[in-house]
């Protein structure tokens, strides 16, 4: 018994170092930004308008905290999408529905790094349980949209 326990642990240690570490699958994707906040935001926004996608909203997180007298780093989180492909999105599964529009979070730490944050669109195959070839295929395209944005809005 001890030596199936002890073969079982040494088996499973390399799961445990690598799974952690590993980017596959990845809920939430981030990247750090080459610019400072503001700019990283209005470039962001500048594409959005220049893909021909549509700019929803754009929540300062910062400014609402002010507003009840807290403190909080620079936070913005602008809502954004193309509702063509959100349309196809929700006929594929109508739950879509509450991971879109898209989002992406800008925050800024203590040492003036700004990151970008969005949710990963393979995520939602899982989430949405998003089976059809099809629809597979949007959500691809949706990841490469939304990492090609990042990358821009935080290159210089």
């Amino acid at each position: 018994m001890k030596n199936i326990l002890a073969f079982s642990v040494l088996a499973l240690l390399p799961f445990f170092f690598t799974a952690c570490d590993s980017k596959k699958g990845a809920f939430l994707e981030t990247s750090i930004s080459q610019n400072d906040h503001k700019t990283t935001v209005a470039k962001l926004e500048k594409l959005i308008k220049e893909k021909g996608l549509t700019h929803f909203s754009t929540i300062d997180h910062t400014a609402n905290a002010k507003g009840v007298k807290m403190d909080l780093k620079p936070e913005t989180l602008v809502v954004f999408g193309n509702p063509k492909m959100g349309t196809v999105l929700m006929q594929c599964n109508p739950s879509m529905g509450i991971d879109l529009p898209l989002r992406m979070l800008f925050t800024t730490d203590y040492e003036g790094i700004t990151s970008i944050t969005y949710t990963n669109p393979e995520y939602w195959s899982l989430k949405h349980n998003i089976k059809d070839k099809n629809c597979l295929r949007v959500l691809n395209k949706a990841k490469v949209a939304l990492r090609n944005l990042a990358q821009a809005a935080g290159s210089k």
